[in-house]
């Protein structure tokens, strides 16, 4: 009797999952794209590492993106604490590097 009854759950538990159907991949990017329209900005944190022959370089990275293609990236090197700042708005593209107050 156990064995009937597990036998009558299995085949419920197919027949509900087959039921819930697939969205195509279509489908999917449609959704994704509805979203997208309706987002205003974003801003995201991340960390990169740049490897140029045996150096290799951390960077942590910020980026703030406004509506109308206006954001900010933001680089600072982790060694040295050094940032520099990538910014575009309606008045055209600026890389700003902060001088540095250490003595060389």
């Amino acid at each position: 009797m156990k064995k009937f009854l597990s036998l009558i759950l299995m085949l419920l538990c197919i027949i509900g999952l087959a039921g819930c159907g697939k969205e195509t991949e279509k489908t999917v990017l449609n959704k994704i794209d509805k979203k997208i329209s309706k987002v205003s900005g974003y801003q995201l944190e991340a960390e990169m590492e740049l490897i140029n022959n045996e150096d290799s370089y951390k960077y942590d990275v910020t980026v703030s993106y406004k509506k109308d293609d206006n954001y900010r990236v933001s680089l600072r090197n982790k060694t040295n604490n050094h940032e520099q700042i990538i910014l575009k708005n309606e008045d055209g593209v600026y890389v700003m590097t902060h001088k540095s107050t250490q003595l060389l």
